[in-house]
This record gives structure tokens, C-alpha cells and sequence, in this order.
């Protein structure tokens, strides 16, 4: 049974940063895509950061530049750095697996199969 399990959120002051952490089980994420998601109060879910087996990454043009995706796959675990944070990322993050899409060509578009239960991330200006 895949299971997603994200920590690491809190409440950080503008221009602070944060380091959101994602651990899975039941499967392997060196051999999917994966991603980080957010949903900010009122707004529909947004795809933030995407990641796929070769560590190639794709990042929403918001946060490129401040957040790095990453994974260790030997820990099953990805990670999702954010620096340079201000009031516009408060959200829910979610991580998610898409473990259909061919994992050369992932997208933040695809249809992800599996999310955790999400990690409150709160920018104070």
C-alpha cells in the first residue's frame, strides 16, 4: 500500500525558509514522478515542483529561483526547500506520486495517484 507522509512546515516570517520533507512506502520513488503541491486558502490546488527518476526537475515559474526540489532514493525520500518565502506561499503543501507517466517525462500537469495528508506552511509579513 503506498503511503506519502509530509513534515516540515510551520510559520516562518517573510523572507524566512523552510524545509518540507516527504517520506514514502510501498513503493519506490527513484522509478516515479514526483511532486509538491500546494493549496493556498481559497485557491485551487497548484503544482509547485516536480521531479522525475533521472533528478531532472520542473518548478512552477512562482518559485523558481527560491524552492528546490529534490529526493534521496536510497532513504525513499523527497524533499522540497523553500528560501526567500513571503506571504503568497502560505498554503497546504502536498506531495504526490504519479505512477503511470512514463518517468522520463513527468509533469506537473499528469494525474498524480497518491497525495499525503499535507504539511500547513504560514508566511507572516
Amino acid at each position: 500500500q503506498v503511503h506519502l507522509v509530509e513534515s516540515g512546515g510551520g510559520s516562518v516570517e517573510a523572507g524566512g525558509s523552510l524545509t518540507l520533507t516527504c517520506v514514502g512506502s510501498g513503493f519506490a520513488m527513484s522509478r516515479n514522478c514526483m511532486a509538491w503541491f500546494r493549496q493556498a486558502p481559497g485557491k485551487e490546488r497548484e503544482g509547485v515542483a516536480v521531479i522525475d527518476a533521472y533528478d531532472s526537475t520542473k518548478y512552477v515559474g512562482s518559485v523558481k529561483g527560491r524552492f528546490t526540489i529534490s529526493k534521496d532514493n536510497a532513504k525513499n525520500t523527497m524533499y522540497l526547500q523553500m528560501n526567500s518565502l513571503g506571504p503568497e506561499d502560505t498554503a497546504v503543501y502536498y506531495c504526490a506520486a504519479d505512477r503511470s507517466s512514463y518517468v522520463g517525462m513527468c509533469s506537473l500537469a499528469a494525474k498524480y495517484s497518491d497525495w499525503g495528508q499535507g504539511t500547513q506552511v504560514t508566511i507572516s509579513s
